[in-house]
Formats: C-alpha cells, structure tokens, sequence
C-alpha cells in the first residue's frame, strides 16, 4: 500500500514550472494550509472551462477525463443559468415554505426504489454520509461500522475515521471493521460472493463480541478508491444480508457511481440487484454547486427525525436546488445514460485493443463511465506505482487529464465528463496509447 497521501502532486524542485506558475505557487504558499497539495508534476494553472475542456492562461485546452464533479461538463450553460436566475431572485433555506424544493425532493426519490421515499439535503457528500451514519447508529443502537480496505467516505471527523484511504495518520475508529475486496486478492468471480460475505460475517462477530455491534455497511458500490473493483455484480448481496441479520443498515455511497455514471443504471447500487436503506449523494448532483443528500427509507427518516435535531441551514437552499434540478432535467431530458452507456462501451474497446498492441495494461475493468485500469507489470509495487504517476503526467503534459486510484495507487482513474462523445474518446485514446509507448 502507498504511505503516500497524494503521489501524483507537484514537489518543488523535482520539475520546471514556469516564472508565472512559480510565482502563483509562492503566493498560495504563504497563505493556504498545508493540507492543500497541487496536482500534477507540473501543476496546471486554469481560467476557464467549457464542456469536456479546461483552459489555461495561454488558451490552450485540455481533456478532461478524470472530473467527475461538473457529471454534464464544465460551466453547463443550462446549469448555470438555473444558478444566476435564482440567485437573482431568492435564496432561501428549508425553514420556508418553496415549491422548487417540493417538486425537485418529488423528481429525485422518483428515480429510487419505491422503498426509497424520504430525502433530507446537505451541502457536501461528506455531511450526507456523516448525517446517514448518524441514523444508523440511532436505529440500529450500535455503533460498528465495515468498510472495504481502502475506502474513501469524506472528511468529517467521523467519516474520516471510517475513510481508511486518508492514511496512517488519520486514525480509524475503534468501531471500524475493515473487509477484503475478491477483485484485489485475485479470487475467481464465482467465489466472489462468498468471500465477501465471509468477510463480513467475520467482522460481524467480532464487533458483537466486543459489545460494539453493527451500525451499518458503508459501500461505493463500484469500490473507486479500493481500485475500481465493480464485478462481479451481486457479489456484496450476502453481506448485505449479514449485516441486516445482526441488526445494522446498508448505506449505499453513490457520490461517485451516482446520477447515471454506470449507464446500466441511475444508481449504482441497482447493478448489484439490493435496495439500501440509505443512499448518500454528493459532488454531480449539482454540477458543482454544493449539494447533497441523504434518500433513504421512511421509517429510518422518520425515527431519527421525530428524536434528533438535524439543522444545516444552507442545505438544500433554493441556488443548490435550482442547480441540481437543471441536473436532473439534462440528465432525464437527453438520455444521458444511453449516451454515457454507449462511450463506455467505446472507450472498453478502444483500451482493449491497445491492450492487444502493448505490455503495459495488467487489467481494464468498467462500470459506464468510470475505469480503472491496472498498470506496470513488473512485481515490485513501487514500481507499478511509478509507472502508473508516469503514464498521468505524459498524459498532463499532453494535455489530458486522469489520475490514479487503488491501495497501491497504481490503477488509472478514467472517469470523464458524462457528457463526452465519440470525438473525446478517441483523442483520449491516441493520447494514452502514446503515453504508454513514452512510459
């Protein structure tokens, strides 16, 4: 596993930056926290963007196929406009009576489950699963929580402590119970399921026997931090299962395979055939804009909210609302998932091919839009991870952008705009494939 907490980050020194980035650079460094990092060997240095294309100062474009926050593109024209028009005319909270706020919660639960009926909204994926595992410990009386070995939940103080991907230095809970992946540790997709549950049975016991018991199971259906391990579909249902039996919740994290990202589907949990008992949205729901929510079923809402206060006051304002139903109306209106299911489809091809014509790629594995791409095959780890950081800044210095992901970070994260055609995928393929001719 990589001790590092951000391998693909500009080091000074280590590459030549411009006099106009060096000086930015400083500035930023005399007056930001040192928790920020800059990405990229060479940091890149934007002043707009417009679709699938981020510009810098000099005008010159680059790809996006790693952002997944802007789902429709940078600066949607209809989104934004949704924005400046309602900043124009209100911004209220959800103490005040507002139709747009009815009618959007009405649209959203409709794309759930029937059991999916209640929805309360946040400003940030990391409130929505902070706010689900509190009624989870609330309906369950348990604290425990299982989560895959490398997962990633969000920054509060109580997801980072069950968010393993922040590193040694961010301490897990007591709480928390870690579980195998079977993609990772090379078992067969017809013990997949199995294996999983065992795991989780495990977990299970031990969290009783120590009086914690089983709050939740807190998912990303598509496992993105752990290195993009989506298959085999339903292999997560028998754990599902064992943590219902020991009393726990299933919540589902679907800011990132969330809003049509797997085109099969709208949610990510559908690929696995189960229906959570709370599903935690984050980062596309607006474009950009902050919002987010919690969906779950009606009686965990109603218990937690009859018994605890929950007030955040900017959460599910009328700019965040108006925002996030542009979203939606693209979304539904131009069969955002067929388009995104139908690129995918592309980009598989287009990677398998090259896979045919090169050494490099280890293993290509898909949900929709979201790839993870296993690099270097050399055994020793830091030297797949090496060559994983090498292959993302050609890429850069090409002029597109991706990064990687996994416990040893030597998985390419290709995770492109949803709204991206046939064009994109192509010139993302010629650029790749030379990438790994330069690697």
């Amino acid at each position: 596993m990589s001790t590092d907490l951000m391998p693909n980050r500009y080091i000074p020194g280590e590459a030549d930056v411009p006099a106009r980035e060096a000086e930015l650079i400083s500035r930023r460094d005399n007056v930001l926290g040192s928790s920020y990092r800059l990405q990229y060997r060479r940091p890149v240095h934007f002043v707009r963007a417009e679709g699938m294309w981020l510009y810098d100062p000099d005008g010159k474009p680059y790809l996006d196929f790693y952002n997944n926050v802007p789902s429709l593109g940078h600066c949607h024209p209809e989104v934004t406009a949704a924005i400046a028009e309602q900043a124009s005319r209100l911004n209220a909270n959800t103490r005040y009576l507002e139709p747009s706020l009815v009618s959007y919660a009405e649209r959203l639960v409709a794309t759930f489950p029937q059991e999916l009926n209640r929805v309360v909204f946040t400003c940030t994926g990391s409130e929505s699963n902070d706010l689900a595992l509190r009624v989870a410990r609330l309906i369950s009386n348990n604290e425990g929580v299982i989560v895959s070995s490398y997962a990633y939940h969000g920054t509060s103080a109580a997801i980072a402590a069950i968010s393993p991907n922040l590193g040694d230095a961010v301490k897990l809970s007591p709480f928390v119970r870690m579980v195998s992946l079977p993609g990772p540790e090379g078992v067969p997709a017809s013990q997949a399921a199995d294996f999983f549950e065992t795991q989780v049975r495990a977990a299970i016991i031990d969290l009783t026997r120590r009086g914690i018991g089983v709050a939740a199971l807190v998912m990303d259906s598509i496992f993105s931090s752990d290195g993009v391990w989506v298959d085999p579909p339903g292999f997560i249902t028998g754990g599902v299962e064992a943590v219902r039996e020991a009393g726990g919740l299933l919540i589902a994290d679907e800011v990132q395979p969330g809003f049509g990202r797997t085109g099969d589907h709208m949610w990510g949990f559908e690929r696995h055939g189960i229906v959570p008992d709370l599903v935690t949205l984050g980062k596309p729901m607006g474009n950009g804009f902050p919002i987010g929510a919690v969906v779950g079923r009606q009686n965990p809402m109603e218990r937690f909210g009859s018994t605890a206060r929950y007030v955040n006051t900017f959460a599910g304002n009328t700019m965040g609302i108006a925002a996030a139903g542009a979203v939606l109306t693209v979304i539904e209106r131009d069969n955002i998932r067929h388009s995104a299911l139908a690129m995918s489809n592309r980009l598989r091809e287009g990677l398998e091919a090259i896979a045919e014509r090169t050494s490099v790629i280890r293993g290509i594995r898909n949900a929709g839009l979201f790839f993870g791409i296993d690099v270097g095959l050399d055994e020793n780890l830091a030297s797949r991870r090496a060559a994983a950081l090498r292959i993302v800044n050609i890429l850069r210095d090409d002029a597109v952008l991706i990064s990687t992901t996994g416990a040893n970070e030597d998985t390419l994260k290709v995770r492109p705009p949803l709204i991206c055609a046939a064009e994109h995928v192509d010139s993302f393929l010629k650029s790749f494939e030379n990438a790994l001719k330069k690697a």
